[in-house]
């Protein structure tokens, strides 16, 4: 069958289609992978065949602006909180409103959106997978009689605060309900000749690569297949020092990749942590681009500074990982049984910093009082206590139950036909 994978581009979210685009492609399938320009690069050098689509979004130009808001409106938000007051209608509508103005339709430009429909017309593909944020994936879906999937790297928060939505709304008579995603989306599709069908927010089903006790389940038809790291469009060397034991524990501390390519703030400054660690009996592998070292003062001996390293090949050497809070770092530490000091600072990266701590596994520092002595009294506790090794072991055992990206080819398959018949016939 001819699959088409999709993701804004964004290489922290296009990193998390590789793998099953991999496994489909090593199934026999025909598979391309489409994004906006910017992404093609990424796309090819993870050997996969690239469909430049539309014009590049500006997402670097709305967060200094918009975008601001938007960040401190979720940025303390418990995405555990299930109370009435916290979860008012008010507060629901105006997370849809503010995400569809200044987040979804941004990385779904029309332009986009547009080319995305016209290639699959032209190339008719049995199966549309979309990263979750990317319903440009199924608009063309819809557009062109395809099945479609969403392929989630990361907790499924986002639907679950607009099935929360619309729970609430189908309370109230249609002229009172307000609903900005399905709105701007029913327009979408209205532009290419096909309706709305509400399949378009959260797909025919979906692929879920969260392990057990960290995968929302939100009664969708889902698929759940184990996390496979995948080390980015980076270079994936083993550097000389990664060849030998580390002498001392070694402690990774990162920030990611969308701190790297987008305008958000660092939660941390990075001058103050490494100072708050430069006693400790630690190595600390720093991963910092050259913009961000520019702004420290004095590494310390105890530091190694590395604009790039593959987490894969360092995080198996670590006792702890101190981190942003981001879904492919801390899914790559949880793949490795690596204890985790989380900054859960906005959006999902609150959800997994929660669930890290809950299940043992690390710590949570939260974004309000974080201080540089919080942080490293929190990392002294993951290094000295066994038991936050044992849960990350535990952990670890978790994501290996799923199947793999390979096994669940055979059930894409049958999903796949089910949703589109003539599927089976190619």
């Amino acid at each position: 069958m001819r699959v088409l994978l999709t993701a804004f581009a964004q290489d922290a979210h296009l990193n998390g289609v590789v793998p099953l685009a991999w496994a489909l492609r090593t199934a026999g399938h025909e598979v391309r992978v489409a994004s906006q320009p910017a992404a093609v690069e990424s796309i090819t050098r993870a050997g996969l065949t690239a469909v430049p689509v539309g014009d590049d979004h500006r997402m670097d130009a709305v967060i200094p602006t918009v975008g601001t808001g938007m960040l401190m409106h979720h940025l303390d938000r418990d995405y555990l909180e299930n109370r009435p007051e916290r979860l008012s209608l008010d507060f629901l509508r105006a997370s849809n409103a503010m995400l569809t103005a200044t987040f979804y339709a941004q990385i779904n430009n029309d332009s986009m959106i547009d080319a995305l429909v016209d290639y699959a017309r032209f190339w008719q593909p049995d199966l549309v997978l979309w990263e979750p944020f990317t319903f440009a994936g199924a608009v063309a879906a819809k557009a062109t009689g395809a099945a479609h999937a969403r392929l989630l790297a990361f907790p499924d928060l986002f639907a679950n605060t607009h099935l929360t939505l619309r729970r609430r709304q189908a309370e109230l008579p249609a002229e009172l309900r307000d609903d900005p995603l399905e709105e701007w989306l029913a327009y979408t599709l209205d532009r290419h000749g096909a309706a709305f069908d509400p399949d378009v927010v959260t797909g025919q089903w979906s692929v879920d690569q969260m392990p057990p006790g960290v995968r929302m389940e939100l009664g969708l038809p889902t698929v759940p297949t184990r996390y496979v790291p995948y080390n980015g469009p980076g270079p994936a060397v083993v550097p000389d020092w990664l060849r030998r034991p580390p002498e001392r524990r070694r402690v990774c501390l990162t920030l990611g990749l969308t701190i790297r390519d987008t305008e958000f703030p660092n939660a941390v400054d990075v001058d103050e942590v490494f100072a708050s660690l430069a006693d400790l009996d630690v190595e600390v592998v720093a991963t910092l681009s050259e913009k961000e070292l520019a702004q420290v003062s004095r590494v310390p001996d105890n530091t190694r500074v590395v604009d790039h390293v593959a987490l894969l090949a360092l995080l198996p050497t670590c006792s702890a990982i101190v981190h942003h809070g981001g879904a492919g770092t801390w899914a790559t530490a949880a793949a490795h049984g690596v204890p985790q000091v989380a900054l859960g600072w906005m959006w999902d990266a609150i959800y997994r910093a929660q669930r890290v701590e809950e299940l043992g596994a690390g710590l949570h520092l939260h974004s309000e009082g974080l201080t540089v002595e919080v942080l490293r009294d929190k990392l002294v506790r993951v290094l000295d206590d066994p038991s936050f090794t044992e849960g990350a072991r535990r952990l670890r055992l978790a994501m290996l139950s799923a199947p793999s990206p390979n096994e669940v080819v055979p059930t894409i398959e049958k999903l796949t036909a089910r949703h589109r018949p003539v599927a089976a016939a190619r």
